[in-house]
C-alpha cells in the first residue's frame, strides 16, 4: 500500500461537462531498462516540446509540465518552458526523480527511485531542493506535484502540505507497482480526494472497459498470467490508462466512453516529455513514430472537445473549483 490516507472524497459535479487536464512528466532522458544513473541528466527533449504544445494550443488546452531537477536546473530547458508559461500557455509543477535530485544522499536503486520509499526527512529535503530550483528557474512557486514513478509514500502528503503544494497527481488507480517495491494503488479511489489539509489528490485517468467494467475493481486483480489479455480480446474487461503512449486512438476513445458511461467527468491525459525525442523512450523510436504520436494527441483532443462535448482545464483550476464546491 501507499500509506496515503483518504481524508475526504470530493464530488465532481454532474453538471460539469467532461473536463480534460493534461499533465506532462517533464524530465531528463535516461535508459528505462538500465540501472538508475545520477549522471543521466541530459534534457535535449525539452527543445522538442513545441511540437505537442502547438497542438494543445490549437485546441485551447493548457498543459501542466511537472518538471524535475535536471530540467529546472538547465538554463536553456527552463527558458524554453518559461517562455510558454509566460504566455499563459502552460502551468509548471514539480516532478521528483530522487536519483538526479540533490542532496546526493541514499542508495540509487529501484526501491529508492520511488520518492515515497526514501526516509521522510530525505524526501522532504529533496523536494525542497526541487521547489527552490523551480522558483529560481521559472520565477513561480509550484503547487502541483507528481512523484517520480508515481512513488507517493506515507510521508508525502504532509511534506506537500508543509512545502505549500495544493495538488498531487501521483495516484494511478487500479494499479499495483509493489512487485518493484512501488506503491499499490488498488485500494484508493479513482476520483478526487483530499490527502492532507489543503492538498487535493487528482488521480490519473485509469478506467475499465468491457462487459464486466462495473465489477472491474474486484475482478481485474484476480486475473493472472495471460488472463488480462484474454479478457480484453473477448471484450469482457480491460484496464485502460488515458495516454497516447502505448495506446491507439481507439483505446483512448474506448476508455473515455467507458468512463463517461460510469459517471466520470474528470479526465487526465498524461505522457512523458522525452517521448517527443525519437529514441529516448520505447514509445517513439523514430520521426514517423513521433508523427503518429502527435496525430493521436491531436485527434483525441479534437474528439474530446468536440464529439464528447468536453472542455479543457488545469489541475490547479479543477482543484480550486472542487475545494470551493463549484
Amino acid at each position: 500500500m501507499t500509506g496515503l490516507a483518504v481524508q475526504r472524497l470530493l464530488s465532481v459535479p454532474t453538471s460539469w461537462p467532461p473536463t480534460l487536464v493534461v499533465v506532462v512528466d517533464t524530465e531528463e532522458e535516461f535508459n528505462w531498462s538500465a540501472p538508475f544513473d545520477a549522471a543521466s541528466t541530459g534534457v535535449s527533449n525539452i527543445a522538442c516540446q513545441h511540437l505537442a504544445q502547438r497542438i494543445l494550443d490549437a485546441h485551447g488546452v493548457v498543459p501542466t509540465y511537472v518538471v524535475d531537477y535536471p530540467v529546472a536546473a538547465t538554463p536553456a530547458a527552463a527558458a524554453t518552458l518559461r517562455a510558454i508559461a509566460g504566455d499563459g500557455r502552460c502551468d509548471i509543477g514539480a516532478h521528483l526523480h530522487p536519483w538526479v535530485n540533490p542532496p546526493a544522499e541514499g542508495p540509487i536503486d529501484a526501491r529508492h527511485s520511488y520518492p515515497g520509499n526514501l526516509p521522510p526527512e530525505l524526501e522532504r529535503r529533496k523536494l525542497a531542493a526541487l521547489t527552490q530550483a523551480i522558483m529560481a528557474g521559472f520565477g513561480i512557486r509550484p503547487v502541483v506535484y507528481k512523484a517520480g514513478r508515481y512513488g507517493i509514500g506515507p510521508a508525502t502528503a504532509g511534506i506537500l502540505r508543509d512545502l505549500g503544494y495544493a495538488i498531487d497527481v501521483s495516484v494511478v488507480p487500479h494499479t499495483d507497482f509493489s512487485a518493484d517495491d512501488g506503491p499499490d494503488f488498488r485500494g484508493l479511489p479513482d476520483r478526487p480526494f483530499v490527502i492532507a489539509p489543503g492538498v487535493v489528490e487528482l488521480p490519473l485517468s485509469v478506467h475499465f472497459a468491457g462487459a464486466l467494467r462495473g465489477a472491474g475493481r474486484y475482478v481485474y486483480p484476480r486475473l493472472a498470467g495471460r488472463l488480462p489479455g484474454v479478457a480484453a480480446r473477448l471484450g469482457l474487461l480491460e484496464r485502460l490508462r488515458l495516454s497516447p503512449e502505448g495506446h491507439r486512438l481507439d483505446d483512448m476513445l474506448r476508455q473515455t466512453r467507458a468512463a463517461l458511461a460510469g459517471g466520470a467527468r474528470l479526465f487526465m491525459l498524461t505522457y512523458h516529455s522525452a517521448t517527443l525525442l525519437p529514441g529516448a523512450t520505447g514509445y517513439v523510436r523514430d520521426e514517423a513514430g513521433r508523427d503518429r504520436f502527435l496525430a493521436r494527441l491531436d485527434d483525441y483532443c479534437r474528439a474530446f472537445l468536440g464529439r464528447f462535448g468536453g472542455r479543457a482545464s488545469t489541475p490547479a483550476a479543477v482543484a480550486a473549483a472542487l475545494e470551493g464546491g463549484a
